[in-house]
């Protein structure tokens, strides 16, 4: 029975041919398609050539290429293209005005013509930092913080450097993971917004050689450079333009508490009571669990619940984000702003003025903050006399009809 089973020898070796057949032209498949263009031209030029024999030609050409690739030109196929040293080669890299115009000439043209690019990663290596910066920021999807990092760009790229973005969206784990892995790529400074201005990790990263900045929060101690604007001053006027208006329940909209712009901006809003001989009742607390649109109309929607005989006449958002939220809120519940509530928001980004109903802002000058916080970092990075400093500018109450009506 096993014996009529089994293949004759004849059987088997045809089976061998079809194997090595189908085995060839699945590699001939395979190629690239530069080994494609190969195998036209292979057989083109001789019609008795094997059908597998192209493939493998391809292949060969295909290899050289990515072998090419590999093995980009380096500084020594530079140096001997131009005729010039090593190190002229090197200075043109990072210290072209030694050079002279023609020399740096000569090398740049060898350097296009042989395709050379810059190995940064080995620079970086020696060098033991890059020539990038990073900006933490506390939420991309919030355009003051997109403005700052404008101005961050700006300052970067008159220095010549790279900026990195990143965003903790007000997490704090995220932000950490985002700290030791900036740390780890060797940027040469750290901008960041932070969630926790008390955080070890801040104190942490300077003392083991990356300087941190500290952008749009105010910090006190002689680790960091911070750039910030007085938000305390910024509530105090939000909450002053409103009582002048004759409003006195007001309410407060932000959150979460543990942001430090959050608490400044309510403290001074409660100064401005304080001033004005107010009870500290007048101010209602509507805390929000983010710095959001959604949040906001989330907001407005509990401020229409409030009964009549408390609810408030107008509001005051710790950001423009919340403030277009509620005001989205309130139209879409049939309020008139500002007749049934005047609304104040902060930052003054560009949507504020585009509003449906042009909203009243507290402004901050988003773009000076960023490039002032980088120009501050690259001086620590490479000044050994850098002493720290504290800047502090003045916010600008920018009145629309949100809270006067047409103007």
């Amino acid at each position: 029975m096993a014996a009529d089973n089994a293949p004759d020898p004849a059987s088997r070796t045809a089976d061998r041919r079809s194997t090595t057949s189908s085995g060839s032209a699945g590699r001939a498949r395979s190629g690239s398609s530069s080994g494609s263009a190969g195998s036209s031209r292979s057989a083109g030029s001789s019609s008795t050539a094997p059908s597998a024999e192209p493939g493998r030609a391809g292949r060969r050409a295909g290899g050289r290429r990515q072998n090419a690739k590999q093995h980009a030109a380096g500084v020594k196929a530079v140096a001997a293209a131009a005729g010039v040293s090593l190190g002229t080669v090197s200075n043109v890299l990072n210290r072209p005005e030694v050079v002279s115009p023609v020399t740096r000439a000569k090398v740049e043209a060898a350097m296009a013509s042989l395709g050379f690019v810059r190995n940064e990663s080995a620079r970086q290596l020696r060098a033991g930092s890059s020539r990038i910066l990073a900006y933490l920021m506390l939420d991309a999807g919030n355009p003051f913080f997109t403005d700052v990092a404008k101005g961050v760009e700006d300052a970067a790229r008159a220095a010549g450097l790279s900026v990195f973005l990143c965003n903790s969206n007000e997490d704090a784990d995220r932000e950490a993971d985002y700290l030791d892995l900036l740390e780890q790529q060797r940027v040469q400074g750290v901008l960041i917004t932070p969630i926790d201005q008390n955080s070890s990790r801040l104190r942490k990263l300077p003392a083991r050689g990356t300087p941190v900045v500290v952008v749009d929060r105010a910090i006190d101690d002689n680790e960091h450079c911070s750039v910030a604007v007085n938000d305390i001053l910024g509530g105090e006027l939000a909450i002053a333009h409103l009582l002048e208006l004759g409003h006195d329940r007001i309410a407060y909209v932000g959150g979460p508490n543990t942001i430090g712009q959050v608490i400044d901006r309510r403290d001074g809003a409660r100064r401005a009571l304080r001033k004005a001989g107010k009870p500290p009742e007048n101010l209602i607390e509507l805390t929000t669990g983010a710095l959001t649109v959604a949040e906001g109309r989330g907001a407005g929607q509990r401020l229409a619940g409030l009964p009549a005989s408390r609810r408030p006449t107008a509001a005051f958002c710790a950001n423009d984000l919340l403030a277009l939220g509620l005001l989205q809120q309130c139209v879409s519940l049939g309020l008139r702003v500002p007749e049934d509530l005047a609304i104040v928001g902060y930052d003054d980004i560009e949507f504020a003025a585009a509003a449906a109903v042009p909203l009243t802002s507290v402004r901050q000058p988003r773009q000076l903050l960023g490039r002032t916080a980088a120009e501050l970092l690259l001086d620590e990075s490479s000044n050994p006399d850098h002493e720290h400093q504290r800047v502090t500018f003045t916010p600008e109450l920018v009145v629309r009809t949100s809270t006067r009506g047409t103007l």
